[in-house]
């Protein structure tokens, strides 16, 4: 061999270990510098905080409009159960769009900005066509509804929660839940709005209006905040079928799907009905307004408090409780028929339930290799949860 040819192995081996040692740091971005907080990390999850405010805090609020088309909108054409569809087939997209967005996710910062800016306009778009949709007309009211608004605030949901792991490692449970905590103060304000809008002067064309608007101007503000921190993924990211079936082979994680189907199943069955539940039962209309407003107010407590606790105990320890408590809280429906007692579940049912939905994506991540497949483990995940959402509008059919 002459000495230029071991020159160049030589150099060939250089750059070979030079580009190894990138891959290496590379991988291990999270585990090793994860700043835990300082102003770039909470101003991320204010704007997520914001998001989850505009996506999953408007469709806390969909019990308004269940009770709003129930007893009005759609009263002489569709039955309680046919309307119950729209709400369903809405928290279904939600979920189950993870599926996509969430591989969209971990294939690097580009594909989050185009995700979030895609489904913020869908999203308006969509509350936009509600505003317009004539009484009595089904269709129109599910396909804005229960298609629109649940595909777009499904494509930002895994997005925008992903990030936050970006900014946080050991205290990740803490900021999740902080910034989950917007979609129970959505939930909370949201519906105080929509019930003073539809039955005030405004009406319910003009006050679906008004709620886009706002949306609208939140959600920009949203995406200036937030601020993808890893670079792009520099492997091809794995396609979904692949993703799906090396996860499935994971049997805690296999584990983890069935118990996520079987709770959400029933979680948000007495959220959608509280508000109607309420005035049936011969409550003070005015009273029962509120009732949704008071349940995701406890809820924003439920998803904070908890996960202090998660570091310490682990999310698994925290979760089983939480719902277990739920679980006895739904029968508790049949024999409440006052006020006091509307009221009392309302904020116990806000808090256990608003903690396992905060505590659903550390409970996900705990069981990831990585942070880079975060996103598609929530994605498979939801995406089997999410059909537990139309069996409730099967069995109440």
């Amino acid at each position: 061999m002459t000495s230029y040819e071991q020159d160049f192995d030589i150099e060939k081996k250089e750059d070979s270990t030079e580009s190894n040692d990138i891959e290496c740091k590379t991988e291990n971005f999270s585990e090793s510098s994860s700043p835990e907080g300082g102003l770039r990390a909470w101003l991320v999850v204010l704007g997520v905080w914001l998001a989850q405010f505009c996506t999953f805090g408007y469709t806390n609020a969909h019990g308004v409009y269940n009770d709003f088309y129930v007893r009005e909108y759609l009263v002489e054409t569709s039955t309680s159960s046919q309307i119950s569809w729209i709400g369903s087939v809405q928290l279904f997209f939600v979920l189950s769009v993870g599926l996509y967005s969430g591989r969209a996710f971990d294939a690097g910062y580009l594909q989050v900005y185009h995700l979030m800016i895609g489904g913020s306009i869908l999203l308006v778009f969509s509350l936009f066509m509600i505003s317009i949709s004539k009484p009595e007309h089904y269709y129109q009211v599910f396909l804005a509804q229960g298609l629109g608004v649940g595909i777009a605030a499904g494509i930002m949901y895994i997005p925008a929660i992903g990030v936050v792991s970006h900014y946080f490692q050991r205290r990740r449970a803490l900021a999740i839940g902080i910034a989950t905590s917007g979609s129970a103060v959505g939930g909370a304000i949201h519906p105080i709005m929509l019930n003073a809008w539809f039955h005030g002067p405004l009406g319910f064309h003009s006050g679906v209006k008004a709620s886009a608007g706002l949306v609208a101007g939140l959600l920009v503000i949203s995406l200036l905040l937030m601020k993808p921190r890893y670079p792009p993924n520099a492997k091809k990211a794995a396609s979904t079928l692949s993703n799906m079936r090396n996860f499935l082979q994971d049997m805690p994680y296999v584990f983890m799907i069935v118990g996520t189907a079987l709770v959400l199943a029933g979680l948000y069955y007495p959220i959608f009905f509280l508000q109607l539940n309420a005035i049936k039962n011969g409550i003070d209309p005015h009273l029962a307004f509120y009732t949704i407003a008071i349940l995701n107010g406890a809820s924003v407590l439920g998803r904070v408090i908890p996960n202090m606790l998660v570091y310490k105990v682990g999310a698994f320890n925290v979760v089983i409780p939480c719902v277990f408590v739920a679980s006895i809280l739904v029968f508790c429906t049949l024999s409440v028929k006052d006020a006091p007692g509307t009221l009392v579940f309302a904020i116990l049912y806000g808090f256990f339930s608003g903690s396992y939905a905060s505590l659903l994506a550390p409970m996900i991540g705990s069981l990831a290799d990585n942070d880079r497949e975060i996103g598609a483990r929530m994605g498979v995940c939801f995406t089997f949860t999410g059909r537990s959402f139309t069996l409730q509008s099967q069995l109440q059919s």
